[in-house]
Order: C-alpha cells, then sequence, then structure tokens
C-alpha cells in the first residue's frame, strides 16, 4: 500500500490541496497569468506578483470542468513535482484522491484517468464528486458546536449547495451517495458575478473590462446580499451619496509603488480624500447588492433558470420524500459565494416559506466553505478500509482498463473480474453514472 495520500480538490478559481497525514490545506491558483510585461507566471508564482494590471489568464478548468490539461501539467508540475514544492511527493509511492464537478462527461473523466496513470503513473488514485465528501466530516458540530451528537460518518443525509467561481450546484448525499437524479445546477458563479460587476463599473465609472483580478478583489471587499432588495434600490436612488450608508468608497491600487487597492468609507469628492489627493477613487452604492442578487434572481438579466432556494426545492422533488425533511435540516454552504455577507440570511429567509410547515430548515457555513471539501476528503482517507474499496490501483488500471476503473470509483462494481460478486448498487444509491441493468 502507498505511504502517502494526497488530496486534491481541483477547483475552477483555486487548487486546495494537501497530505491527508499533515492535515494542512495549501491553498494555489488554478491558473496561468500573463502580465502586461510578458511574464508568464503558474500556480503559485502569482503570490508573489504586485502588478495585476491588464493581466490575462488562462484556466485549464472551464464551466467547472477540467478541460485544458497542457495547462493543468504546468501547475500540478510545479505543485507536485517541484523540489521547492511543500507538497512534492513521489507518485508512484502516493495515492492520489481527486474531486471533479457532478455529470462531468464521460471523454473528460477517462483523459483525467490516463493523465493520473499513464503520466504521473499515481500509486492508486480516487476520483470522486466534490461534494459526496462533505458527509465525511462532522457536519453535526456546524449545529451544535456545544453539544454535538455523536458522529459515525458518513453523515445520512446532507444538502450540499456549493457555489463557487464556474456554477452553483444543488447535490443531495443520502447515505454517501450522491442522489443524481436530484442534482441541480445554476450557472452562476464567481466568475459570473465579476464579469457582470466589471461591466456595471466600466458603464458608470472606470474602464475596467481588462482588469479582471482588480474587480474580483472589489466583488471580495463590498458586495453583500440583500434581505431586502427593493427597499435598498430605493434607498441608494433616493438618498444622497453623502447620507447613504450603502454607498462605499474602493481605493484602486497604484502598481508603481506597490500599494494596494482598499475599501473605505464614502467620501464626497468636494471633500479631500484620505491620503494623498492623487488617489483614483471607484465609488459603489447599488452594484454592491445588485451583483450578488443574480444568486437569488438570475432571472434579472433574463437567465432562465430559478434562484437558489428554488432551486433547491426542486431538487427534493427529485428524492424520496421520506428523505426531503431531513435534507431541509441539514443544509450546508460551501465555495467561495459562501463567504459574501447576508448568504446564509438571503437563503433562508426565501427557502422559509418554500418549505412545508411542519420541516425543520437548518442551514450552515463552515468556518472555511473554501476548504471544507477538502478536510472531508482527508477524513475519508483516513478510513483506510472505504478508501481500499473506493480506490483503483495502477495495476488494475493497466489491467483492466480505463472503463473498469471509472465503474468501480463510480460505485458501479465493488470487486475485479472473476473474483466473485460485481458488487451492484443499490437502485436508491445513485452514483454519477448511469446504472447498467444485467439479465
Amino acid at each position: 500500500m502507498p505511504s502517502t495520500t494526497l488530496v486534491v480538490d481541483n477547483g475552477s478559481y483555486t487548487i486546495k490541496a494537501g497530505f491527508a497525514a499533515g492535515k494542512t490545506c495549501i491553498t494555489i491558483p488554478n491558473c496561468i497569468a500573463r502580465t502586461r510585461d510578458k511574464r508568464v507566471l503558474i500556480g503559485h508564482q502569482l503570490e508573489n506578483c504586485r502588478d495585476f494590471g491588464s493581466a490575462v489568464f488562462r484556466r485549464p478548468v472551464e464551466k467547472g470542468y477540467l478541460v485544458n490539461w497542457e495547462a493543468e501539467k504546468e501547475i500540478w508540475d510545479r505543485t507536485f513535482l517541484d523540489s521547492e514544492s511543500k507538497l512534492k511527493c513521489d507518485p508512484r509511492n502516493t495515492t492520489l484522491l481527486l474531486t471533479e464537478a457532478p455529470n462531468a462527461p464521460s471523454t473528460l473523466q477517462t483523459n483525467c484517468d490516463q493523465m493520473v496513470f499513464e503520466e504521473y503513473e499515481f500509486s492508486a488514485y480516487y476520483r470522486c464528486i466534490g461534494p459526496t465528501l462533505i458527509p465525511w466530516n462532522n457536519t453535526s458540530t456546524l449545529y451544535s458546536p456545544e453539544n454535538p451528537p455523536s458522529f459515525s460518518p458518513p453523515a445520512e443525509a446532507i444538502m450540499v449547495v456549493d457555489s463557487g467561481f464556474s456554477h452553483t450546484h444543488i447535490t443531495p448525499i443520502i447515505n454517501g451517495q450522491l442522489w443524481n437524479a436530484a442534482v441541480r445546477r445554476i450557472d452562476v458563479g464567481g466568475k459570473f458575478l465579476t464579469n457582470y460587476l466589471k461591466e456595471m463599473v466600466s458603464t458608470r465609472t472606470w474602464n475596467m473590462m481588462e482588469e479582471t483580478y482588480l474587480i474580483n478583489q472589489v466583488k471580495e471587499s463590498v458586495c453583500y446580499i440583500s434581505t431586502n432588495f427593493n427597499e435598498d434600490l430605493e434607498k441608494c436612488h433616493g438618498m444622497k451619496k453623502a447620507a447613504n450608508d450603502i454607498v462605499v468608497d474602493f481605493v484602486l491600487p497604484d502598481y508603481n509603488s506597490g500599494k494596494g487597492g482598499y475599501r473605505r468609507p464614502h467620501v464626497p469628492k468636494k471633500q479631500p480624500a484620505f491620503g494623498s489627493n492623487d488617489e483614483q477613487v471607484m465609488e459603489l452604492s447599488d452594484e454592491r447588492f445588485s451583483v450578488p442578487e443574480l444568486l437569488f434572481a438570475p432571472q434579472d438579466i433574463g437567465l432562465a433558470q430559478a434562484g437558489v432556494a428554488e432551486t433547491i426545492m426542486q431538487s427534493l422533488e427529485g428524492v424520496p420524500e421520506r428523505y426531503r425533511s431531513l435534507l431541509l435540516a441539514n443544509i450546508v454552504v460551501v465555495g467561495g459565494n459562501a463567504n459574501i455577507a447576508g448568504f446564509l440570511e438571503r437563503l433562508e429567509m426565501e427557502l422559509r416559506p418554500l418549505a412545508s410547515a411542519e420541516s425543520v430548515v437548518r442551514i450552515a457555513k463552515p468556518d472555511n466553505p473554501v476548504t471544507y471539501t477538502w478536510k472531508g476528503g482527508v477524513a475519508l482517507a483516513g478510513d483506510k478500509a472505504e478508501m481500499k474499496k473506493r480506490q483503483v490501483t495502477r495495476a488494475e488500471y493497466m489491467e483492466y482498463g480505463s472503463v473498469w476503473c471509472a465503474k468501480k470509483m463510480a460505485g458501479e462494481i465493488s470487486s475485479v473480474p472473476g473474483t466473485g460478486s460485481t458488487g451492484v448498487v443499490e437502485k436508491e444509491n445513485r452514483s454519477h453514472r448511469k446504472k447498467r441493468v444485467e439479465d
């Protein structure tokens, strides 16, 4: 057996990775950037960049799926094979636990398996859907931190709201298995919100169409989700900016001096600004809440999709009725957008009237919703018996091929050919692949 297990949550915006034994998660930007002075920065090198003006980004993960292995290999090589990297490992003596988005095309899954076993030659490997790792965390502590009940992973039923860079997925997990028929996707994520804010700002104040990195910083710094959208909108349009506490300033960074951008209370233009008079200041008012509002009302800009609360109810209709109340009482919000102020309050406010009167609605967010999936992977990796049942060794891959390996990781079979039962999964334990019914 390999002596090391490497857990990798390969997200669209960042890679969350670390060794299961160390239980320390390292976050690496999952992109390659070219700055305006023609420097190329790969992965963690972006952390040392001080000038992101007009930077161009190339991301190997698009719409949640890994489509560009040429770029991803550059990032992985520097992260897992570089002698100076904290995550340097010997793949031939390492088990890899890797996440993917729900309903990934089989061709992309096959490409991934080939890269893992044939290019990197990892000793063993388990590819799984990210939200299925959440139930391996002790989620009961999110609801009762002082007196949590006894916990035996995985949790019986968890409704995961994963709102990340590329999308927002609603994924019910029952007895550790993804209920695929009830998975729902909203095509609004952090990238969509950043682009929308970029267009709004460019129309109203500064031209920021080439400043994706900066506008993403602005979004993370000033945006919030309103619990009364119409009231806040009227407040922005009906009050003077000086008297409106919603209006804030964002002082743009000065890349020449190395001074970063920051948020500050609004200062009317006729008054001298804090510090230097040559500061470039961006005023933001209704943009602060109009942009993240798209998570709950994507139809506002013409998307024919429901918001998060309505999509949760649509997802519940796809699971047996006996699980619905249990799922409503165990909703966990993860992903970078979960850090937007007001997310949980707005979700509970909209979800409570939609749920039945006798149902309990409980919504929780972990302390770090970005790394919570990775922590679930560490918990699963700690269960050696469970990992042995799920993982595929390189020897098995070379002997039985990628199709068989994909079925084993999907939970469709539990043994190698010719050694006994094929381990047919019960009908209710739906994996992310369709079941083949054998006569």
